[in-house]
């Protein structure tokens, strides 16, 4: 088991609200609304679904996708705040409050929450647009915030290559440079995904996403931290 648990924060010069009410958010739509992720009709309803999002229509089927109340496109955004289970929320969350204070402050508040939201959606997109190329299942719903929090991963290495990030590695804690800790995360992403980076997941995960989101992630960082590169000399 390969873990981040934390990193240096001594540099850190803000309170990083956003993240926190991001984590808090999540938190409160998987249990109040999803009921601990048991309520799978809500799920399905706000997930997004590649056929959807191509054809522009809601779909309906017996194998458990919903009615969607709201044009279907938004599911990119509402998507990104659904979990499917306690592991995958948790996962999520440990790694957007280990690396997101830092990028927040890079960029600052507003423009962290830009950079968040448009990158999830991004990075959903790119799921979409593989599931059609590959030629995949178009109807299994894609959901959880990993797509934008591959864009933060991505933001941190960019901004902040050489700082400690602490790994929980089986029963060590060892600190290692943060380039050493997304590098390795983001290979496990590109080994796993390989032969499935349209929707057909691998044990529930849309690979497409995660590096789709990376990708934009690092495109973007510039644009919304670029006076802090600047002026840090990243």
């Amino acid at each position: 088991m390969v873990l981040p648990i934390g990193d240096d924060n001594r540099d850190r010069r803000t309170t990083p609200i956003v993240n926190y009410l991001l984590i808090g958010l999540n938190l409160f739509v998987f249990i109040y609304y999803q009921h601990w992720g048991h309520d799978l009709r809500f799920t399905y309803a706000y997930a997004a679904v590649p056929g959807e999002i191509l054809t522009g229509q809601d779909i309906v089927t017996r194998s458990g996708l919903q009615v969607t109340p709201i044009p279907v496109f938004l599911t990119l955004f509402t998507s990104m705040f659904l979990h499917g289970g306690i592991g995958h929320i948790a996962g999520n969350m440990l790694f957007l409050f280990v690396f997101g204070d830092n990028v927040e402050d890079a960029m600052g508040h507003l423009k962290y929450l830009f950079f968040y939201l448009l990158c999830g959606m991004l990075a959903g997109l790119s799921h979409v647009f593989t599931v059609a190329i590959l030629g995949d299942n178009p109807f299994t719903p894609s959901l959880g915030a990993s797509g934008a929090i591959s864009a933060v991963l991505a933001a941190y290495v960019r901004l902040f290559p050489g700082k400690r990030v602490f790994l929980w590695i089986f029963l060590f804690i060892v600190p290692v440079p943060a380039f050493v800790a997304v590098g390795v995360w983001f290979a496990f992403q590109v080994v796993d995904g390989l032969g499935m980076l349209g929707g057909q997941q691998s044990d529930g995960i849309a690979y497409a996403a995660h590096i789709g989101g990376f990708v934009f992630g690092l495109l973007l960082t510039r644009m919304f931290a670029g006076r802090y590169r600047a002026r840090r000399g990243y």
